[in-house]
């Protein structure tokens, strides 16, 4: 496929992710789409990550991702992000706290026929921990 269906793939992705609207994981995810850095207990495929942003948006009802850099050939896309928002509900079986967030964050996600197959990425979960005020730096 090429870069521009990957992109707008990515970009219905990140729509689902900004919005809440996860019905639309089902157009952009292979059902049997591989995460290779999952959230605990996420399965495969739109489910997962439905489950996944599902409990994201629940502790941080503002959560936005945007994207800082992007680079794509025609089979996948890699992309630095920030990741903001207000910690208003239980994240983790930590109770809310009403900080604001900001973290870095980096993804590569393959793609085959216009859905998301494959899925590598990292982010500051120690920097989301220490600005929550509970991770081993917070006293710092």
């Amino acid at each position: 496929m090429s870069k521009e269906v990957n992109s707008a793939a990515l970009g219905k992705f990140a729509e689902a992710v900004n919005t809440g609207n996860f019905a639309l994981f089902n157009e952009v995810v292979a059902s049997d789409c591989v995460d290779h850095d999952p959230a605990p207990g996420q399965v495969p495929g739109p489910d997962g990550y439905r489950m996944f942003f599902g409990q994201m948006r629940t502790a941080f009802p503002d959560l936005s991702v945007a994207p800082d850099t992007v680079v794509a050939d025609d089979d996948s896309i890699a992309f630095a992000y920030t990741l903001t928002g207000t910690h208003n509900g239980v994240l983790l079986g930590i109770p809310p706290t009403g900080k604001k967030v900001k973290i870095r964050g980096l993804q590569i996600s393959r793609f085959k026929d216009g859905k998301m197959v494959e899925r590598w990425g990292s982010s500051d979960e120690l920097g989301l921990l220490t600005q929550l005020g509970v991770g081993p730096m917070a006293a710092v």
